[in-house]
């Protein structure tokens, strides 16, 4: 450990009551007073940042979880604030033995507070299933568009900003995405780690969520990122943890997947997305929603409101979008017919089903189907490394006198952890509530047909079979 450890937390702290003197403090619902200095304002009091309030940080959560009315903008204030702590912590803990400057605190704060500038509407859903629709198999990414954003606010707003700060703070939002340069950074490869982490999945970005996710759902969270924040330690360039707080890391993961079965993609939730998508997809010729995803000057116009927009408009051309969006208010929703999960060994080399292979499935004397009457959804939960286990790739420590560090397997701490890591479960709607039955019949025929057996828990219940 440092031998300045002292004289480097009586700094900081001095540095700290100093700053907040002439900051601006934001009362947050879970982590309390969040301060911010006169240049993290520079970027929050912009239009561009501002938008993120328009961004629900759930995207269509809250028709099925009311009180997940929370924004981008209330999370990417605690991560800022949460990126804040936790390089204080290492700081205070390790002194100059890690060499941290004020521009690295700097850093990695902005990095915390810009993160998901780029974010579009309805959280992950326009990326990951609108976008590849309408643009056949798009690869853009919130990331991508945040590096961009995090420009365009500099140069349109003539922020005085040190050039290598910049730089890295760039770097650290593209972290843990495809594009991102984690092999070249050569210099404090943990500060990268802080905000997003491409290297196991531990980062402030889920600290964050975690516990304001669960708290706007009504949803109890034993995880405690508390706990991981005050004991974390910086070796051989690598943040690591203790090894008595195994169970915690691993909470971490579990917490975050049941976050996922249960709310992100809940079976309504899951099918109300698929109507957006579709009422997207039918408004875009009109609307040209993707004309503006290079462009940062257009894209930080478009948030959630475009639903509204649809709604609302008395165009000809969006009557069959907005004729969905009217489905949505009044609850006439796709109906849920069934799902499975995906056995274990058929995962790795498993292809999409689609609705053709529903359609397909069907017999000679039942009512005769049309792709355009099925959706097919495939969830996947994992605990953040698809199949593999996040913890092999996480460095724990015996005591702060250590300075071995050294990787946990399972079966040295519990027999209760997962043997396997990933979930693939297969969702079948029907888009007319009188051809549930029918949708039922043909994705059973799949199942044997694929499997050789109906692979899901139950059958699909009588009283919605029977809805018209």
């Amino acid at each position: 450990m440092g031998t300045n450890g002292n004289e480097e937390v009586t700094s900081l702290y001095s540095l700290s009551c100093r700053d907040r003197r002439f900051s601006k403090h934001i009362h947050d619902n879970v982590h309390g007073n969040i301060y911010l200095d006169p240049f993290f304002l520079q970027f929050v009091d912009t239009e561009q940042f501002q938008r993120l309030r328009e961004l629900k940080q759930l995207g269509l959560t809250h028709m099925v979880y009311p009180g997940a009315v929370h924004s981008r903008f209330e999370h990417s204030l605690g991560v800022y604030w949460l990126a804040g702590e936790a390089v204080h912590t290492v700081q205070g803990h390790q002194g100059s033995e890690i060499n941290i400057e004020r521009n690295d605190i700097r850093t990695v704060k902005l990095a915390g507070l810009l993160h998901d500038v780029g974010h579009g509407p309805f959280s992950h859903l326009f990326e990951r299933e609108f976008l590849p629709r309408v643009l056949n198999g798009s690869e853009w990414s919130h990331e991508d568009m945040s590096v961009k954003m995090i420009d365009y606010i500099v140069d349109a707003h003539h922020i005085e900003i040190d050039s290598a700060i910049l730089n890295n703070v760039k770097e650290m939002v593209l972290a843990s995405s495809a594009n991102g340069s984690q092999n070249t950074v050569n210099e404090k490869r943990f500060l990268y780690d802080i905000v997003a982490n491409g290297q196991n999945g531990i980062d402030v970005d889920k600290f964050d969520y975690i516990v304001r996710d669960s708290r706007a759902c009504g949803l109890g969270c034993n995880f405690q990122f508390q706990r991981l924040l005050e004991t974390m330690r910086v070796m051989g360039d690598e943040i690591c943890y203790r090894a008595k707080d195994y169970l915690t890391v691993h909470k971490l993961f579990a917490t975050r997947a049941d976050l996922h079965r249960t709310v992100y993609t809940h079976a309504k939730v899951k099918a109300i997305e698929l109507m957006v998508v579709d009422a997207l997809t039918l408004a875009h010729g009109e609307l040209s929603i993707s004309a503006s995803i290079q462009e940062p000057a257009k894209f930080w116009k478009l948030d959630d409101s475009i639903l509204r927009q649809i709604e609302t408009s008395d165009k000809q051309e969006l009557k069959k979008a907005r004729d969905l969006v009217l489905r949505i208010r009044r609850r006439d929703l796709y109906q849920f017919c069934n799902e499975f999960a995906v056995p274990k060994d058929k995962q790795e080399h498993f292809k999409d089903i689609t609705p053709q292979d529903i359609v397909c499935s069907q017999k000679n004397g039942d009512t005769p189907l049309n792709e355009e009457d099925i959706s097919v959804s495939i969830v996947k939960i994992d605990l953040t490394r698809g199949r593999s286990n996040p913890l092999e790739s996480i460095k724990f420590f015996q005591d702060y006198e250590s300075d071995y560090k050294f990787p946990m397997r399972d079966e040295r701490i519990s027999h209760l952890l997962p043997a396997f890591c990933q979930d693939m479960i297969v969702r079948v709607y029907s888009k007319k509530p009188e051809l549930v039955g029918a949708v039922s019949k043909a994705f059973e025929n799949y199942q044997l047909k694929t499997y050789g057996m109906k692979a899901q828990v139950h059958d699909t219940p009588e009283k919605k079979k029977c809805r018209v």
